[in-house]
């Protein structure tokens, strides 16, 4: 499975930077099956390879991550997938469903 497609690049694009929103929408998650990391994307930028968003593991915070990392990371002969399903939403409505 692709980490990154060209859709999902043009609709991280599309979407533009949300650094002055208070609410940003989460456009894309990946997560590794064998451990408790979560990554919700809200922005990528393709010439940097790096995206910004909330990274969720035993605590959350939000900050940059690039593709290489996630790309590389190899838990126990499984790499990180993207959640195929996900469908986009504002990071207070994640809040909400994880209460």
């Amino acid at each position: 499975m692709k980490l990154l497609t060209k859709e999902l690049i043009n609709k991280f694009n599309k979407i533009g930077s949300q650094e002055n929103i208070d609410d940003p929408i989460i456009v894309a998650k990946f997560f590794h099956p064998f451990s408790n990391y979560t990554w919700y994307a809200t922005e990528y930028n393709d010439e940097t390879k790096m995206f910004f968003g909330m990274v969720h593991n035993q605590y959350k915070e939000m900050g940059y991550f690039s593709f290489m990392e996630l790309f590389s990371l190899i838990i126990g002969g499984i790499h990180v997938e993207r959640d195929l399903y996900f469908t986009r939403k504002k990071l207070s409505d994640l809040e909400k469903e994880n209460k």
